[in-house]
């Protein structure tokens, strides 16, 4: 057996090996020998260049070992860090999820550190980081003489000098840009020493240009006081305290977190805050600038490389004790972590769907527990799960039932109807959005489609335009001339001829966003009219272009999907519009109910956050449905009750626990053979280790062709998580599956379609 020396930045002496993982899908952990010339240099934590097989790849140091009897070894080729990546804590946090997710440990390792850090820059003189290439110019103005030397110069050399003068330093690429070529004039001001030109590392900003303007703690009301106070007496106590904050919309559970937050500060312990997407990120990191001022980094994918990767080392560094960031910000480097919030915790983003299939939200309960910090879930519509933990005593539950300043929740108007080509705004809520027009007050349409037509039919045949990678119709943009897959993104002309029979012109049916934002133009010429999905906020700053035009009240009337309904403070919106209330509620999952109620619940309360009261208009087919019926009269506790029944009568979760054995390949038969070859293996294990699991599959998964691969998944239920876990492990170590077909294990499952 290894034997790991414990010392974490301990140096290696002659005649130890190192422990590895490896950035593969591949289990275990392997070692090397390391050659003299890079004894020093090796600490656990680092990254090594190591032979593998007739490839040289990289490979992250575990810890030190003797060496394994009678294996021959071969020698590191090179030391890639100068410092540990990550902490012995931390470690232990990645080990952790491998064993859990049953995922290679080499890969987790992988995903925690930033994908920037493998890029090449220059190193600084100093040899401290990397400079990114990017110099600063540092004025440096005689004092000895007392004379000042701006007289003694002419033209652009004395602009220049009053530049700095005024700033006190520069980038040599700002200056470029203000004064065009002015290298000469540089040199003679650094030969006069009047100018010190340095290369210092300079970070890369995400919030470079823009400015916020500072504010004070708010003041609480009751519920918010009292929901503050047990998470500061948790807090002073130390240790694991995990709570579930339970607020209306327009709670003011932000507020709490800003303090309690702030108390963390104020005891020099630091705070990590995860959101569930990229639009809610802009909004939140403001608010968290105006309180805390610049000691804050943001972790998310809309950051190129070289801002993660600097973002990631202000925070190793410990140069930003707040991190905000979206699900992988879980893995952030931050040391003595007070308190963990996790913001609308019932968002399924928060789970990975590919790869390391973590959920962030669940590892924040995991990453609390061991740095005892306090974690803080909050919604307006928790998971059902999340409710039956608090009920049972794992989670303190805090509650805020009322708006902040006594403002009333909004009042809802359901209106049934089904959504038409001829009308896809019903007549009552035209009439509302022009009164609300005439107010000059502003309104806020949902529908959760993209595109002008859900999909294209032939009149003469009936044929749906389809997707040839996929298993889904292609939707129609008008705006780009083009039928288009979401998923693959395959696109082509429209409206086109249909492919089966040769009809030259195609009917276009079913709304989205596009279409309801034609609609808009049409009734409503004069309106400023905004439309926020996945096809308008393209690019680094899209939400944060859309949803800044909405604050400063240079839209009326704004359409989108469900990136809308997700924790936006907008005070000047006092009217919203649902279109097809229950278009989520037939989706093949046993979640569509509870996703249907959160959504409608997060959009509804988009209303009145300002000081005008407000009120919704909701289209439906089917407002009797409990999820639609309770979202109407804000009746969170009756529709938890029902839906916890309808759980518990079948197993699921909070009830039972579940996994996932899915395969994808491009030749069905093989990846339906595979699957099938695996239920025998998964029934025969079931049999042979006496388990209660019960095994569902193989079926076709709902989008059974994805991106040009055939989809078949396996589906796991059981009453014990340790029964499912010790079949899972004995399936890995038995099972040999198809060369050509990919399978991957999903833990605690979100998206089974």
């Amino acid at each position: 057996m290894t034997t790991i020396v414990p010392a974490y930045t301990q140096p290696l002496t002659d005649g130890l090996t190192v422990e590895v993982a490896v950035p593969l899908p591949l289990e275990g952990s392997f070692h090397y020998r390391v050659p003299a010339s890079l004894a020093e240099r090796v600490r656990t934590g680092v990254r090594v260049l190591v032979p593998f097989g007739r490839r040289t790849i990289s490979a992250y140091v575990l810890g030190f070992s003797q060496p394994p009897e009678g294996q021959r070894l071969k020698d590191l080729r090179e030391v890639l860090d100068d410092e540990p990546l990550w902490t012995e804590r931390e470690l232990t946090f990645f080990r952790w999820i491998a064993d859990y997710y049953l995922h290679p440990l080499g890969e987790v390792l992988k995903s925690a550190l930033p994908s920037g850090i493998n890029l090449q820059s220059k190193k600084v003189a100093a040899g401290e980081g990397l400079t990114g290439g990017r110099k600063v110019l540092r004025q440096r103005i005689f004092a000895a003489t007392g004379q000042t030397p701006l007289k003694a110069l002419r033209g652009k050399s004395a602009e220049i000098l009053a530049f700095l003068t005024e700033s006190g330093e520069a980038l040599s690429a700002e200056l470029k840009a203000r004064f065009g070529d002015c290298s000469p004039n540089l040199k003679r001001l650094t030969e006069l020493g009047l100018v010190h030109l340095e290369q210092r590392e300079v970070y890369r900003n995400p919030f470079s240009g823009e400015q916020v303007q500072r504010d004070q703690p708010k003041a609480l009301i009751s519920h918010q006081q009292s929901a503050l106070q047990a998470l500061l007496n948790a807090a002073d106590s130390g240790g694991f305290a995990p709570f579930l904050l339970h607020g209306v919309t327009g709670s003011g559970k932000t507020e709490v977190y800003l303090q309690a937050i702030e108390h963390c500060r104020n005891q020099n312990k630091n705070a990590l805050v995860l959101v569930p997407e990229i639009s809610l990120t802009p909004q939140l990191v403001r608010r968290f600038r105006a309180r805390f001022g610049d000691g804050i980094a943001v972790l998310h994918s809309a950051l190129s490389d070289g801002e993660r990767y600097d973002e990631w080392r202000r925070i190793r560094r410990g140069e930003a004790p707040i991190v905000i960031g979206a699900r992988s910000a879980i893995f952030a480097p931050l040391e003595r972590i007070g308190i963990i919030v996790v913001d609308e915790e019932h968002e399924a983003s928060f789970k990975q769907s590919d790869g390391l299939r973590y959920n962030a939200r669940d590892l924040a309960l995991v990453r609390g527990r061991d740095e005892g910090a306090v974690v803080l879930l909050g919604s307006a519509t928790p998971l059902v799960t999340t409710v039956q933990a608090a009920r049972e005593g794992r989670l303190t539950l805090l509650e805020l039932p009322e708006r902040v300043a006594g403002r009333p929740l909004p009042e809802i108007l359901p209106v049934t109807t089904r959504l038409t080509n001829e009308e896809p705004i019903s007549a009552p809520l035209l009439a509302e959005l022009a009164l609300n027009l005439e107010r000059g007050e502003q309104s806020l349409l949902f529908l959760n489609r993209r595109g002008f037509a859900t999909w294209l039919s032939c009149p003469a045949c009936n044929e749906t335009l389809s997707c040839p990678n996929c298993s889904v119709s292609l939707t129609y943009h008008r705006g780009r001339g083009e039928s288009r897959c979401h998923y693959c993104d395959y696109r082509v002309p429209a409206p086109g001829t249909c492919p089966a029979c040769g009809e030259p012109e195609l009917k276009e049916l079913g709304a989205g966003t596009e279409r309801i934002e034609a609609e808009l133009r049409t009734h409503f010429p004069e309106a400023r009219i905004a439309r926020m999905d996945s096809d308008t906020t393209g690019g680094k700053d899209g939400h944060n272009r859309i949803l800044s035009r909405v604050a400063r009240g240079e839209v009326d009337i704004l359409v989108g999907t469900q990136m809308i309904a997700k924790g936006h403070d907008f005070p000047g919106v006092t009217l919203v519009g649902v279109l097809q209330a229950e278009g989520s509620l037939y989706l093949p999952d046993f979640r569509a109910a509870e996703r249907t109620f959160q959504v409608l619940s997060q959009v509804i309360g988009r209303a009145g956050r300002g000081e005008l009261a407000g009120r919704v208009l909701l289209q439906a087919a089917n407002p009797e449905h409990y999820a639609v019926a309770r979202a109407l009269t804000h009746d969170f506790e009756g529709f938890c009750n029902e839906e916890l029944e309808f759980r518990q009568e079948l197993g699921y979760p909070p009830f039972g626990f579940l996994a996932a054995v899915q395969f994808s390949g491009t030749a069905e038969g093989a990846t339906r053979d595979s699957a099938a070859q695996a239920a025998r293996l998964l029934t025969l294990l079931k049999a042979r280790l006496s388990l209660r699991v019960e095994i569902l599959g193989p079926a076709q998964a709902p989008i059974y062709r994805l991106r040009g691969r055939f989809r078949q998944q396996i589906l796991l239920k059981a009453h014990q998580r340790s029964d499912l876990r010790r079949l899972l492990t004995a399936y890995r170590r038995e099972r040999t599956g198809y060369a050509n077909v990919r399978e991957a294990l999903d833990i605690d499952p979100v998206d089974l379609l």
